[in-house]
């Protein structure tokens, strides 16, 4: 039984790798210093969380088959560099995933924005159609009990992140892959922590492209000028198209499309970011051999990824949604895309700054206008998150500056954020929480309750 440890277990993709890993018969063994839900939970549930919080060389062992090293690790890590001072094989979860599936037809979906859904839409529409198929997806997806998937398939989906693949291998995850079909999704600077300057962060996907192999295939959102710019890259020997949303239209705040056969269906999910990402999976399952229809017939069931446009509660005449949006292209497009399916209604929505590159003074400009289609926006400002980050604080005038929302209000606790949301009337109105954080641990259940909606 080959034995692996994980060095920062908790990480989205590094404990969905480990739980399929143990599936497939590995041993597993895992640290990490803070480990949030759902990772805690999955953990303990398959009796892999670790007994302490911490760093543990004396875990480090000779008779271990692979170190896997996720990137919240840093290069002078007690467990790394005892693995490293053993000579023992060390990965990153990228590295380690190709060499699993170097025998696969590798489809990866990359991109600023979009990948997990897009990813999501494949999984659901193959899952429905019963193919076989592996995967790697960082968000949880109804009808899965696992985001990853290792078996012996003959292709795997796998969602392909930017951001660096561990503390001592700084190229972009995606790179690692060496996909044969891979989408785009749509580019804007973000990961400012490694990526200091917008061309620093657009250099990773031009390699990406770049490298695309011989009798590939490459798929990209055209409707984005700086990704169809950067695909003059693609090699003469792949295959490169475009595509832009979906056609489609709105009846009574339903999303209807317009079937490429010539027909009608409903679907759950809405928004032309929505609908762009739907056309970029319909491509991408056609590579495998699904037709249009049967696409269309398994994407009406598809609800969306956990987080992304996430309804929590509802009632005749509010709806609450929440959404891990956190890049401005991403926080323009989904309070456009409530704002538009639901016209009629008064919109209020609150944003949660949470990342490097979102709590820095210098990115915020990019934040302009990217709550414009609220009628009443909230910028919510985590001390707690600025402190784990050692970011300094950014003052309210600032903000404001910056967001240009008549209407925009600043708060930094979850106390303050549920006494304003008490006193809104839900009557004709939608909310819609957006972050990657957590709004400082407040109960998203517990305001639908409050609000007088049906929980989902």
């Amino acid at each position: 039984m080959p034995k692996i440890h994980f060095i920062a277990i908790g990480g989205a993709a590094m404990h969905n790798l480990a739980l399929a890993l143990q599936v497939q018969g590995y041993k597993i063994t895992g640290s990490d210093d803070e480990i949030y839900e759902p990772s805690k939970s999955l953990l303990d549930q398959h009796g892999i969380l670790p007994e302490h919080y911490g760093w543990y060389p004396e875990k480090i062992t000779t008779d271990l088959d692979c170190v896997i090293v996720g990137m919240h690790a840093r290069a002078d890590n007690p467990e790394l560099l005892k693995a490293q001072e053993l000579g023992l094989r060390i990965e990153s979860y990228p590295s380690f995933l190709y060499q699993h599936s170097k025998n696969k037809q590798r489809i990866v979906i990359a991109g600023s924005h979009g990948k997990t859904s897009i990813t999501s839409m494949v999984l659901h529409v193959l899952k429905t159609l019963h193919k076989k198929f592996d995967y790697l997806v960082g968000a949880r997806i109804e009808g899965f009990d696992f985001m990853a998937s290792l078996s012996d398939a003959p292709i795997i989906i796998i969602e392909g992140d930017e951001y660096l693949a561990s503390p001592i291998d700084r190229r972009a995850k995606f790179l690692l892959y060496q996909a044969h079909i891979a989408l785009i999704s749509g580019i804007a600077w973000d990961h400012i922590n490694v990526y200091p300057t917008f061309e620093s962060y657009t250099a990773s996907f031009k390699e990406l492209i770049k490298s695309m192999p011989k009798a590939g295939t490459l798929f990209f959102d055209q409707t984005d000028t700086l990704l169809e710019q950067l695909t003059e890259a693609c090699p003469n020997h792949t295959d490169k198209s475009g595509y832009s949303a979906h056609p489609s239209y709105i009846k009574n705040g339903q999303t209807i499309l317009k079937g490429l056969d010539g027909k009608e269906y409903e679907i759950q999910i809405f928004g032309e970011h929505s609908l762009k990402n739907l056309n970029g999976a319909r491509l991408l399952c056609e590579q495998v051999g699904v037709s249009t229809s049967d696409f269309y017939q398994a994407i009406q069931s598809f609800k969306g990824a956990a987080k992304r446009l996430e309804l929590v509660g509802k009632s005749d005449s509010c709806l609450f949604y929440k959404d891990f949006a956190h890049a401005p292209s991403k926080v323009k497009a989904t309070t456009l895309a409530v704002k538009n399916q639901y016209p009629q209604r008064k919109l209020i929505a609150c944003l949660e700054l949470h990342t490097f590159s979102s709590l820095n003074p210098a990115f915020l400009p990019h934040y302009a206008k990217t709550l414009q289609a609220a009628d009443a926006a909230v910028v919510y400002l985590s001390e707690h998150a600025r402190e784990i980050k050692r970011m300094d604080r950014m003052e309210d005038d600032q903000v404001q500056q910056y967001f240009e929302h008549p209407n925009l209000l600043i708060l930094r606790n979850p106390g303050d954020l549920m006494a304003y949301l008490h006193t809104q009337s839900w009557t004709q109105s939608n909310l819609l929480m957006m972050s990657s954080g957590t709004f400082d641990g407040l109960d998203l259940m517990g305001l639908a309750h409050q609000m007088g909606l049906s929980v989902e």
